[in-house]
């Protein structure tokens, strides 16, 4: 019969303990801003459905593109950071600059937009800016304590 106590043996004798903590330090490692991923990913939605949110899918035809095509990008960065941080968190950079671009849009991509369109459209920038910056933040010190490059193939 096969014993079914349930007292816990002691881990610290098992051969490969050295091992097992350093590989579980190394999947905890690169997950530092693993509360980032979720509001990226959400920002990057909204920025999708904002045009139909705020209704200027017939003022700003081209402004209603860009937002769909940009809050995907940011979304499948989102959802890339959840699935390969370790990769992933090199784009940290490339977030900041959609959210510096996402500030400037309405009056690059637009024609006279108003208020409403401004807003929302600085308000995502800002929150991806935010984000963006977090993410690189964290990578940079994930990075150096390793003693690993920002940018590992």
């Amino acid at each position: 019969m096969s014993n079914v106590s349930h007292t816990r043996a002691d881990i610290t004798s098992h051969p490969d303990v050295s091992e097992m903590r350093e590989r579980y330090a190394r999947m905890l490692g690169g997950r530092d801003v693993a509360l980032v991923d979720g509001p990226v990913f959400l920002v990057g939605l909204y920025c999708a459905v904002s045009p139909w949110v705020l209704h200027f899918t017939a003022s700003q035809p081209t402004l209603v593109q860009h937002n769909l095509i940009m809050g995907i990008a940011i979304a499948v960065l989102g959802l890339g950071f959840t699935a390969m941080p370790d990769r992933m968190y090199g784009l940290s950079w490339a977030i900041c600059a959609m959210g510096i671009w996402m500030i400037v849009s309405p009056w690059v991509v637009g024609s006279s937009p108003d208020m409403g369109v401004i807003l929302n459209n600085v308000i995502i920038g800002g929150l991806t800016l935010l984000l963006g910056l977090v993410c690189a933040g964290a990578a940079a010190r994930s990075n150096r304590t390793q003693g690993t490059p920002l940018s590992t193939p």
